[in-house]
C-alpha cells in the first residue's frame, strides 16, 4: 500500500491559500542548516512543578489547569539578523512544554482542565494550525447534526497510562471548548479524577481532541505527569537511583521565517490536479491529513538543539518521545562508554535485579524510557544525543546527521569526581517487588486485532485497526473490543503495513509476551485461518520486560501482549503515530459488566 503515497501532490510552499479558519497563510520555510546549535541551554521539567491545592478538596491534591495561547521563545533565531524569534503556542498553564505534575502514590488528584484559547475579547480564536474537516470527527449530536469537524478549537485532556474510570481518562469525544460552551457526545464532568493508585512511573498527559490530536498536540499542549511512590525514594536513598533527575520529551518541529509553526497546508489533489479535500460544509478546498509528519527541527523540552550541563557523575533521565510519526534511534557520539542503563519504562521501574545497559535505545511516538547515563569517565568531554531512527521506521530515510540525527548536548565539566554510582549491571540491587506475569483468564478467547492501510473516499492512504475475523473497521465501525471487566486477556497484535506502529491500550499497563513473523503475501484481513507463521516468536527486548502501556508493533509480525481489565467503562485503543489516529487508525474499548 506504500505505493499511494506517491500519489500525494504537494503545492508550492510560497502559495498563499484562503481556506477555512486555521488555515495559515504559507510563507517561506525556516532552514534548520541556518540555526545555530547547542547555544540554548535545556529546561528541566523539574522547575516548572505544579503546586497543589489541599484544602479544596480535603484528602484530595487540587489542579486548576489552563490552556492558553501565548508567545514563546523556542531558541529560533532569525538567519538573516541573527536576533532571537517568538513562536506562538498553545500551552497548559501558558507554557510549552505544560508544567509537570509531581503525584504521589496513595494521594488522589483532582484537576480542572478548562479551555481559556480565547481572543481579549474573550471570543473562541481560530486554531492555530490548518484544518482539515474532511476527517471522521464523531458522531451526529443529539439533534441530529453532524459534527463536520466543528466547533473547530476543541480539547481534551488525557493522562497517558492513567489508570482512571472513563469519566476522566480524555476520552477522544469528551471534548469542551472555552467556558464548556460546547462540549462533545462522551463528556460528562469539568474535574477530573486521578487516583494515583499505580506504582512510581514517567506518565504524560496531552490533548486527545478527536480529529485533531495531532493539531493540539503540535501547537504545544503535552507535559510530564511524574508519579512517585515509597520505593522510588528507597531507591534514591539506597544509591541506586541517582539523585539529579532531569526529564526530557522529544518532538519534532517545522518553522517558517517568522518563527512561526510550519504545518502541511496542501489540500489533497484528484489525479486530474483538482482539490479533493472539500469541506463538508462550506465546499471549500481544506488543508489535507498527510499519511505522516516528521519535522526537520529537533525541540527537547521545547528547545531547539540544546545543550545540558553535567558533573562527571550519575544521572537519571526520563525519556519520552512526544512526536507525531518520528520513531528515535538514540546513541551517543563524542567520548562516552556508559551506554544508557535502562531503569524503567512506561510503566515504572523494570522487572530486573540488575537492568540492562544499551549502546542504542529505539522509542516510538508515546512510549517512556527511565534511564541512567554515567559520565564519571568522561571529564572534559563533550558528548552528543544522536538520533538514526529512519522516517517511516523502519524502512525510510535516514535522518540528516547535521539536523534531525543530533538531539541533545552533554557538557561534561572538569571537575572532581565525586562518589561512585553504584553501578547497576554489576552489583544487583532489586528495583521493585517482581512483576508476576499475567495469565490470561480460562476460557476467554485470544483477541486477534489488526492493523492495516486501505484508501478513503478521495483516495488518501487511510490506516485502520481492525480484527483478523472481520478485517479493517473505522473509528465509528461498532465496538468489537469488549473484555469483560475482571478478566485478564490476550491481545494478538497483526502488522500487515510495511511501517511500524506504537500500539496504545488506554486504562492498562500491560506486559508484552513475544513477537513472531507471518507470511504477509498468504494472510488475508478478515480470514483468521490464513494467518501462517514463518519464524519462532522472538522474546520481548529487555528494556520491554516491565509495565507497558505502548508497545512497537513492527511490519510483518505479530505481537502479542497480555492485559487486565479491571474498570468498567468506554476507552479507546489506537496507533499513537498521531497522524494515524486521527486518520482513522483508533477504535473504541469497552470494559463490560
Amino acid at each position: 500500500m506504500r505505493q499511494l503515497r506517491s500519489n500525494r501532490v504537494r503545492l508550492p510552499l510560497a502559495l498563499v491559500f484562503l481556506l477555512l479558519p486555521g488555515a495559515a497563510i504559507a510563507q517561506t520555510p525556516l532552514n534548520p542548516a541556518t540555526q545555530p546549535k547547542f547555544v540554548n541551554l535545556l529546561p528541566n521539567p523539574l522547575d516548572n512543578v505544579l503546586v497543589p491545592d489541599t484544602t479544596t478538596y480535603p484528602g484530595y491534591d487540587y489542579y486548576h489547569v489552563t490552556m492558553r495561547q501565548v508567545s514563546q521563545q523556542l531558541g529560533l533565531v532569525d538567519p538573516v539578523t541573527h536576533q532571537p524569534l517568538s513562536t506562538t503556542v498553545w500551552g497548559y498553564n501558558g507554557s510549552y512544554p505544560g508544567p509537570t505534575f509531581e503525584a504521589r502514590k496513595g494521594r488522589p488528584a483532582k484537576v480542572l482542565f478548562t479551555n481559556d484559547l480565547v481572543d481579549a475579547n474573550g471570543n473562541p480564536l481560530p486554531h492555530l494550525l490548518p484544518l482539515d474537516t474532511t476527517l471522521d470527527c464523531g458522531p451526529a449530536d443529539v439533534y441530529g447534526n453532524p459534527s463536520n469537524c466543528r466547533p473547530f478549537v476543541r480539547t481534551v485532556p488525557h493522562l497517558h497510562g492513567g489508570h482512571v474510570a472513563d469519566h476522566s481518562d480524555g476520552n477522544p469525544e469528551a471534548w469542551f471548548t472555552a467556558g464548556f460552551a460546547q462540549t462533545g457526545p462522551q463528556w460528562s464532568r469539568q474535574v477530573y479524577d486521578y487516583p494515583n493508585d499505580q506504582d512510581a512511573a514517567t506518565l504524560w498527559y496531552h490533548d486527545h481532541a478527536l480529529g485533531i490530536t495531532r493539531l493540539n498536540v503540535y501547537a504545544g499542549l503535552a507535559g510530564f505527569y511524574l508519579l512517585r511512590d515509597d520505593n522510588e525514594l528507597r531507591l534514591q536513598e539506597e544509591g541506586v537511583l541517582p539523585l539529579d533527575e532531569v526529564p526530557i520529551v522529544i518532538q519534532d518541529r517545522s518553522f517558517y521565517s517568522d518563527g512561526s509553526l510550519a504545518y502541511p497546508a496542501d489540500p489533497f489533489l484528484d489525479a486530474n490536479g483538482n482539490p479533493a479535500s472539500l469541506d463538508p460544509v462550506t465546499g471549500q478546498p481544506v488543508p489535507s491529513i498527510t499519511p505522516e509528519f516528521f519535522g526537520d527541527f529537533i525541540l527537547v523540552n521545547g528547545v531547539a538543539w540544546p545543550y545540558l550541563n553535567v558533573e562527571p557523575k550519575a544521572y537519571r533521565f526520563r525519556i519520552l518521545n512526544g512526536s507525531d510519526s518520528r520513531f528515535y534511534v538514540l546513541g551517543t557520539s563524542g567520548f562516552y562508554r556508559g551506554g544508557f542503563t535502562v531503569v524503567g519504562s512506561d510503566g515504572g521501574f523494570l522487572n530486573f535485579a540488575t537492568p540492562v545497559s544499551k549502546s542504542r535505545l529505539v522509542i516510538a511516538p508515546g512510549e517512556r524510557v527511565d534511564v541512567v547515563m554515567d559520565f564519571s569517565g568522561s571529564r572534559g568531554q563533550t558528548i552528543t544525543l544522536t538520533n538514526t531512527g529512519a522516517t517511516p521506521y523502519p524502512m525510510g530515510t535516514a535522518p540528516d546527521p547535521a539536523t534531525t540525527g543530533k538531539i541533545l548536548q552533554f557538557r561534561v565539566s572538569s571537575a572532581p569526581e565525586p562518589l561512585p554510582w553504584v553501578n547497576l549491571p554489576q552489583q544487583p540491587f532489586p528495583l521493585r517487588d517482581p512483576i508476576v506475569p499475567l495469565t490470561p483468564t480460562p476460557g476467554v478467547p485470544v483477541r486477534e486485532v489488526l492493523l492495516a492501510e486501505g484508501v478513503d473516499p478521495i483516495g488518501r492512504i487511510l490506516p485502520q485497526l481492525g480484527t483478523s475475523a472481520a478485517g479493517p473497521l473505522l473509528y465509528m465501525d461498532p465496538v468489537t473490543e469488549t473484555p469483560r471487566v475482571g478478566t485478564t486477556e490476550s491481545w494478538t497484535v497483526i502488522n500487515t503495513t510495511v511501517d511500524a506502529h506504537p500500539v496504545h491500550l488506554h486504562l492498562v499497563q500491560f506486559q508484552v509476551v513475544n513477537r513472531q513473523k507471518f507470511d504477509t503475501a498468504a494472510y488475508v484481513p478478515g480470514q483468521p485461518g490464513t494467518l501462517a507463521f514463518t519464524a519462532a516468536p522472538t522474546a520481548p527486548l529487555p528494556e520491554e520486560t516491565g509495565w507497558k502501556d505502548t508497545v512497537k508493533a513492527n511490519p510483518g509480525e505479530v505481537t502479542r501482549v497480555v492485559a487486565h481489565f479491571d474498570l468498567v467503562g468506554h476507552y479507546v485503543w489506537h496507533c499513537h503515530i498521531l497522524s494515524h489516529e486521527d486518520h482513522d487508525m483508533m477504535r473504541p474499548l469497552q470494559v463490560v459488566p
